[in-house]
């Protein structure tokens, strides 16, 4: 695992040197850079494969091709020995060099063989040209921006594991509009954008060939690209295929030549990744519980304590009562951009507990995507009956849930899940799904921004979580498309983004198995009548686990890495959020309007409502603003007076 950066185009050394010191929690045991006429390649390094002899940057025999790498390449010791056997000559076991030789040996064809997380630049000296890559799954990030340069082609490109080292090369950054009304609506940016104008990050899937006076993105792989006209149509064919290539999967992500950990949460998805851990050696597990008598509905440490004594792990448990006032700016350096799912917390915290123990964790991240573990696909599946009612009936069911639920939360709670459900009956099933998953109460859509804010959006403006890769999922079940479309958007974007910034905040290298793109391909053979049959959660990988995993861990209903926050903000947290949402700095930062905040806080502190997440969202960004160490240009709306 490492942090790496570079500018194509020149060769800058002191900027790259600049870049890279903003990446020293990537990768904390050293610093290499590699700088020719017309390109600076940098990284950091955590030492996990090879750690005597696997430097960075990495070369080719003659020294024309080199590469630095972000991530991890599962199976780098069989793509080794098949090039050796093809002439090529290591000088190393790490799996950094595979690339090199691999892209010398069959060049942008070599993509499809790569098994892992990964983001990589190769510098192709003979073809003065660079190809930039990210993992299939959006694992680990890669961003970039462009900029005039001094070099033969005019342009730089920069890119680099995080945004903040591209702000060393970009003073004058100017944050987009858009985004923070992304961000508030769906709590994070979505990519390709980000927070700052021209800055970007490469999607899932997609590389970028630079070189040659162009600039080019393309996608090598998409998701849909794993489902299969050959599916396992029988019940046990598919559970017993599934369990077999889970195994090797969880078997592949344990490649490492330092202590691997597991997050272990209590639920299916980790329970799952232990049981094909254990099979090869005893296990280190970490979990977190909350100590104060109101958080308890929050706690999975019973589950955990279960499991590990089923499994027999060397079990580390840390109680919290954190400092949260404390903590709060901290997780949001760790972030590096505006961020405000609040499981950021959490994983910050046990990143922190494993580090003191492994370098590498896995996690269950990525099991709800495949497998059908979130509320809203059930939800999606009962609206698609929903929608055959009469439209007269499904419109005097919306008013009166509007006046049946006037007084329940905006938040997760089932009051407002069947409010909203009602009220968006008659929208599509991709809108009704998009209504579901952001987070702008109904009463302010129109209300929310300031004067200045909606001049600077574009007409018509809609949140970016596009509704149309719900409807371009090649599959007729609405389950299906609503995982499609999350496989898509929500997990890259937040779930794999929370926890690498997380995680990297420790330098612990965070390993997600559910995530193999094999694995996406295996899941996506078993037909979805069977995947998604049923109303239980993840009922086809709960009965494939049935022998593997304690009954208890099976039958037990989902519980989410949730934390106690709509609390937190009524006390521990309520006058930093007064503070931080003053009506002086709402408008000082000109988004929204003083009014539509005053009215949060009203709402969330008399118990009326949950607004946990709102004012999160709008906490996070102050703080975000505030502790931006390099500064950036404020966006001309900032200055309106309200």
């Amino acid at each position: 695992m490492c942090g790496i950066c570079g500018i194509i185009g020149s060769s800058e050394e002191a900027l790259v040197s600049r870049m890279l010191r903003r990446l020293v929690h990537r990768g904390p045991d050293e610093q290499r850079l590699h700088r020719e006429s017309g390109v600076t390649l940098g990284a950091r390094r955590l030492r996990v494969i090879d750690p005597a002899g696997g430097q960075q940057p990495v070369q080719n025999e003659n020294g024309s091709v080199w590469a630095v790498l972000n991530g991890e390449i599962y199976n780098y010791r069989a793509l080794r020995q098949d090039l050796i056997e093809r002439g090529h000559r290591f000088t190393s076991r790490c799996d950094t060099e595979v690339l090199v030789h691999l892209y010398e040996q069959e060049g942008i064809a070599g993509l499809s063989r790569l098994r892992g997380m990964f983001a990589f630049a190769i510098w192709d000296r003979e073809r003065q040209e660079a190809l930039l890559v990210r993992d299939r799954l959006g694992i680990k990030p890669l961003y970039y921006a462009t900029r005039s340069g001094s070099g033969s082609t005019g342009t730089d490109v920069l890119f680099s594991s995080e945004l903040p080292p591209l702000l060393e090369a970009l003073p004058d950054a100017r944050i987009r509009p858009q985004a923070i009304a992304d961000y508030l609506t769906s709590l994070y940016v979505p990519g390709p954008d980000t927070i700052y104008e021209g800055v970007y990050q490469l999607r899932p899937g997609e590389a970028l060939r630079v070189g040659q006076g162009r600039v080019e993105a393309f996608r090598y792989y998409r998701p849909e690209q794993s489902l299969s006209s050959s599916q396992w149509t029988t019940v046990e064919e598919a559970k017993e295929q599934f369990v077999e290539i889970f195994r090797d999967t969880v078997h592949a992500h344990l490649v490492s030549d330092v202590p691997v950990g597991l997050f272990l949460s209590g639920g299916v998805d980790s329970a799952a990744v232990l049981a094909m851990m254990q099979e090869r050696g005893p296990v280190k597990t970490f979990t977190i519980g909350y100590g104060h008598p109101k958080d308890q509905s929050y706690n999975e440490l019973a589950n955990a304590r279960l499991l590990a004594t089923h499994f027999g792990t060397d079990h580390t448990e840390a109680i919290l009562q954190p400092d949260i006032r404390g903590l709060l700016p901290r997780v949001v350096e760790g972030m590096g951009e505006p961020f405000a799912d609040s499981s950021a917390i959490p994983t910050y915290l046990v990143s922190e507990v494993a580090r003191r123990s492994v370098t590498v964790a896995l996690s269950g991240i990525g099991g709800d995507e495949l497998f059908g573990g979130y509320p809203r696909y059930l939800g999606i599946r009962l609206a698609s009956y929903y929608q055959t009612l009469p439209r007269a009936v499904r419109s005097w069911l919306a008013s009166s849930a509007s006046w049946a639920c006037r007084e329940s939360g905006t938040g997760r709670d089932h009051m407002g899940r069947l409010k909203r459900f009602v009220e968006h009956g008659h929208h599509s099933l991709a809108e009704q799904y998009r209504r579901w998953t952001t987070f702008i109460p109904a009463e302010w859509e129109t209300g929310i921004w300031s004067g200045a804010m909606r001049d600077a959006l574009p007409h018509g403006y809609s949140p970016s979580r596009p509704s149309a890769l719900f409807d371009q999922w090649p599959s007729d079940n609405p389950m299906d498309r609503a995982m499609g479309l999350d496989l898509q958007t929500y997990l890259p974007d937040d779930l794999l983004r929370m926890g690498d910034r997380m995680s990297m905040a420790h330098s612990l290298e965070l390993r997600v198995p559910f995530c193999d793109h094999q694995l996406l391909a295996s899941a996506l053979r078993v037909s979805p009548s069977l995947r998604l049959s049923g109303w239980q959660l993840k009922g086809f990988m709960r009965s494939a686990l049935r022998g593997l995993v304690p009954e208890a861990i099976l039958s037990a209903p989902k519980q989410g890495f949730m934390i106690p926050l709509a609390r937190w903000l009524r006390e521990d947290l309520r006058e930093m959020a007064q503070d931080l949402l003053s009506d002086a700095a709402i408008r000082r930062r000109g988004y929204v309007t003083p009014e539509y905040v005053r009215w949060l806080m009203a709402e969330h502190q008399s118990g009326r409502r949950n607004c946990a997440d709102q004012l999160y969202a709008l906490m996070v960004l102050e703080l975000w603003y505030e502790r931006a160490s390099q500064p950036v240009s404020e966006p001309a709306l900032a200055v309106e007076a309200l």
